[in-house]
Formats: C-alpha cells, structure tokens, sequence
C-alpha cells in the first residue's frame, strides 16, 4: 500500500463514521501561534478547540503537512524526519476517547490489515492531580491489546497553561522476533499513533478544571506508518522516498547517514520555500538556512565541487506534487543557489578571517562573540573552519 492509498483508506474510513475533511494549511501556522511553523495537524484547529464552532461540525479529519526543528539531529534515524505529513481526526465536543480508541484500532486492523498481535499501547496511570485514564483501559482490554502504564509519557498538554488530558499511544512491534517487553522499555515497538483526550485546563497556579467542551485529538505519522505497512526498515525507504534514493546516490556519493540527511534536508527546503520562506538570519529564514547549509556541509565534506544547481528536476516536481503546493519548480531551484553562493563566500570570508594571528590558538567566549557580530561567523561554521 502506497502512501497515496494510505491517505484515502485513512479520509474515507472517518468520512463513513460522520467526519469532514478540512483542507491541510502551510506549513505556516495561524496568527498568533507562538511556534515558528506547523507542528502537528492540531495548530490550525486551535481556535476550534478552545471553543469556537467549527463551520464543518465536531468531527473532522484531514492530511496536514508539518516541521519539526526539535527532530532535527535526529534525521537519519529510522522514524524522524524534518518535514512530513500528519493523519489527523478530531471530536470537537462530540465523541469521546474510547470511541476513537475503537475505530483507530479497526483502522489498523482490518483497514490496514496489521496483525493485531503486534499492537501495545500506553495509557495514562494516574497522578495526584487526575485519576487513571480508564475508559482507555477498559477499550484496550476488550480488544486484548497489552497496556502500560505511564505518567508524564502519556499526559498531553500545548504548554505550561491551557487545554491538556491524558492520551493512549498506539505502537507497533518491528522486530524479527515475537513482540517482547514494552514500549518504554524496548525501542523496537514504533509509536504509530496518539490519541489525545483533551479534558482539562491547567490554569497559571498548575491546577486543572475541567473544559466545558472535551475534544479529542489524533494524530498519525503518514511516512512512519508508510514504511511500516511496506515492510521498510526506515522512513527513508518508503514510497516517498523512492525516487530520491534512485537519483541522488548517483549524482553524489554519500554514506547513508550523509544520504539520509540530503535527503531530508532538501526535501524540506524545497516545501518551506513552497511556502513562501526565504533564508534570512532569524525566524523561519534562519531555519531554512540552517537546512540548506547542513546539505552543502554534508555535500562539500568530499567534494567542494558540488553544486545545488546540479539537483534534477524531478525530484524538485515531485516534492511539490506530493505536498500539493501550486509553485513553478524553477523558483526553489533559485533560492537554492543564491543560499549556495552566499555560503561559499561565507566560507571563503571565515577561512581568510580565521588565519589571523589572534585565532590560532583556542578561542574563548570573546573570540565566538567578536566572530559572529563583527564577521557573521556563527559557532558551529568556526568550529568546522578550524583544523581538528
């Protein structure tokens, strides 16, 4: 099953259980949202699920693309990646967490056809503020699916104020062997989905009131549970990736952490351009950049030679059909290799600054500081510039 087939069988399978489907926004997020980009499929809704009716009614579902920059140093392991897609459901005030448990747990078995044997969840246990989560406990023990207990692993909240609850995550096992242990405790069970039941209001003192309207919030990995249900063994061999890893070995040698990271890297610049980010020094810009330069770094570790300009075209036509955004693929191309050339002579620049005399030896806080405010030479630049 493909990715494309995953989102139907996904959009469908709710829409014949009453729910809309929303159209996913940017990766920008709604005014006043504090974080620099979408995060999860949740961040649109946010007025929805503090109250406001929503124009489409109390179910709804859809397919919203997302960046994490907190997963950044993790790109290349089997399950982050920068940017990805986001399944996501929601009862604005409507039905409650058991009842989503229950039809995400027919999804995953007979829509996607996964072995029930191979399912664990966690469940909220208790606290001495709220009680154990035990309407999930009761819908997972009829279904016969193992359960741990845990605490802060399965309380949600959006902040040190505001709507919070207990959720249940889904995980499925990926090893060779029959499922063993838990999932806090053995790495091998994948989280696949989270349900959140969002209950509760933890006001400024720490103490919690109940919502006037409870809600529940889901959200699924499309990339993860693609590679997955493709017997994959990570996110970078699903569909999406295939023909990434069909053009890029043969344009650049890399290793596979390096490839993992072009990979992702560029994939991820080439969507926040979509949406209308730039490089720049701060915010969003400085985030793109920083995506760009770690690609040219990885790049230019064997070969200096290597260009942007070299990147085909089919993988940039690709990643916009894929996340549906309406941009001629010559534009990100552009904003690529203006990045690109503004970093070479960046280096060019840091090199003929770092041999003077006065940085020679080790550098203290003075010299980073002088080096970034005088020259805009960041940290991490001067120290892969200087000999190890």
């Amino acid at each position: 099953m493909d990715t494309e087939e995953i989102v139907r069988t996904f959009v469908e399978y709710y829409e014949e259980r009453g729910h809309r489907r929303i159209t996913g926004s940017t990766l920008l997020p709604p005014p006043g949202d504090p974080v620099l980009f979408t995060t999860s499929g949740m961040h649109p809704l946010t007025p929805y699920l503090e109250g406001r009716p929503h124009p489409l009614g109390g179910r709804l579902v859809n397919v919203q693309r997302c960046l994490r920059t907190t997963d950044l140093e993790e790109v290349g392991d089997p399950t982050h990646l920068t940017v990805f897609e986001m399944l996501g459901t929601w009862s604005l005030g409507d039905y409650e967490g058991p009842r989503s448990l229950d039809w995400g747990y027919g999804l995953l078995t007979e829509g996607f056809g996964i072995d029930p044997g191979r399912l664990h969840v966690t469940v909220f246990g208790g606290d001495d503020r709220t009680g154990p989560d035990t309407g999930s406990l009761e819908l997972w023990g009829r279904h016969g699916v193992p359960v741990e207990l845990t605490v802060e692993d399965n309380w949600w909240s959006n902040g040190p104020t505001g709507p919070c609850g207990p959720d249940s995550e889904i995980f499925l096992w990926t090893g060779d062997t029959p499922p063993r242990s838990t999932p806090t405790r053995d790495d091998r069970w994948v989280e696949v989905w989270n349900h959140v039941m969002m209950r509760h209001r933890r006001l400024e003192d720490g103490s919690l009131v109940p919502l006037p309207r409870r809600n529940v919030d889901t959200g699924l990995g499309l990339e993860r549970l693609a590679s997955l249900l493709q017997g994959r063994t990570s996110v970078f061999e699903c569909d999406v990736f295939t023909p990434w890893r069909r053009l890029v070995p043969a344009l650049w040698p890399l290793d596979e952490p390096s490839l993992r990271l072009v990979c992702d890297h560029l994939r991820s610049a080439v969507v926040v351009i979509g949406d209308g980010v730039r490089p720049s020094n701060t915010s969003r810009g400085y985030v793109l950049r920083r995506l760009v330069r770690r690609v040219l770094t990885a790049l230019w570790r064997d070969d200096p030679s290597r260009s942007l300009g070299d990147l085909p075209d089919e993988l940039i036509r690709h990643t916009l059909d894929h996340f549906r955004q309406s941009v001629d693929p010559d534009a990100p191309r552009q904003v690529l290799l203006e990045e690109e050339r503004r970093f070479r002579q960046l280096l060019d620049r840091g090199r003929q600054v770092l041999a003077r005399p006065r940085f020679r030896g080790p550098l203290d806080e003075e010299d980073f500081h002088y080096l970034h405010d005088t020259h805009g030479l960041p940290r991490d630049l001067v120290v892969s510039l200087r000999p190890q």
